[in-house]
């Protein structure tokens, strides 16, 4: 490395290094399921960063499903998983009062795959094999993009890119540091490899699975049908989870707990049914 480009890096370094500090937070609130699991989040990653990644990565999702004629080619499908997700949104605010605000968008991606994912935001894609092989009725929608959107709300993208950070701090730092639109590609590729490449640890699905129901009771959808969904989808994948589901808990712990969980908020769906 030429000494003047050497001495450039290591005073980005010195001005990234005090950044690289955790702070403790709290990004969501507990609602009936009591997920109140405070986190801890590295100052070199904001919340507005990571959703301001989102939005690149996700118009670049998009773009290239659009080019594949993958976007959107079932409008029965699209309206069907749009009405489902819009009856969700505004129970957000359970969890964090921001959320219901958020710039939400929702799409369908003419694939195979049985996938769905949320970014940072509220940017949600659901593949149509999701729906199609596992012929998912909406309660059972629901679950899937419920459990989506509460990644979402308790920034697991934030928390893995902190643990990331933190892992290798001087190279993302000054990636993060140098700012521009080297730091916006830098941040959009972030997004995207955890949306698709790095699967959420056990940790974060267990959150995700409790926040799912409660959102899904609240907006008037049988929570027990997160339970009929995984089962669905070990047949589906011979016995055990899809490759995006690799490192969720065991089959058995999982319904054992979406069981318990639903069953603490069949109040909340009750509720709403009985309106």
């Amino acid at each position: 490395m030429h000494r003047r480009n050497l001495l450039k890096l290591l005073l980005v370094v010195a001005m990234v290094a005090p950044l690289g500090a955790c702070k403790t937070v709290r990004t969501t609130q507990g609602g009936a399921v009591g997920v109140d699991r405070q986190q801890t989040m590295s100052a070199l990653v904001s919340t507005r960063q990571l959703e301001q990644g989102a939005v690149q990565a996700y118009r670049q999702a998009l773009t290239q499903a659009s080019q594949k004629g993958q976007l959107n080619r079932d409008p029965a499908l699209t309206a069907r998983v749009r009405a489902i997700a819009q009856r969700l949104i505004p129970h957000t605010g359970v969890f964090r009062q921001d959320a219901p605000g958020w710039n939400w968008e929702v799409n369908v991606i003419a694939s195979p795959e049985v996938n769905a994912w949320c970014m940072p935001g509220g940017k949600i894609a659901v593949y149509a094999g999701l729906v199609q092989k596992l012929d998912a009725t909406d309660d059972e929608i629901a679950a899937v993009i419920g459990h989506e959107i509460a990644h979402a709300l308790r920034e697991h993208s934030r928390e893995r890119a902190s643990q990331q950070i933190n892992a290798g701090i001087v190279a993302t730092g000054v990636g993060v540091a140098l700012g521009g639109s080297q730091g916006s590609m830098d941040m959009a590729s972030m997004v995207a490899n955890l949306t698709y490449n790095l699967p959420n640890s056990r940790l974060h699905e267990t959150e995700a699975d409790r926040l799912g129901v409660e959102l899904a009771a609240r907006a008037g959808f049988d929570p027990r049908a997160a339970v009929s969904l995984w089962q669905k989808m070990g047949r589906v994948s011979g016995g055990g989870p899809p490759q995006w589901l690799s490192t969720h808990p065991s089959g058995e712990t999982r319904i054992r707990d979406l069981q318990d969980y639903a069953g603490r908020v069949m109040p909340l769906y009750e509720a709403v049914r009985r309106k």
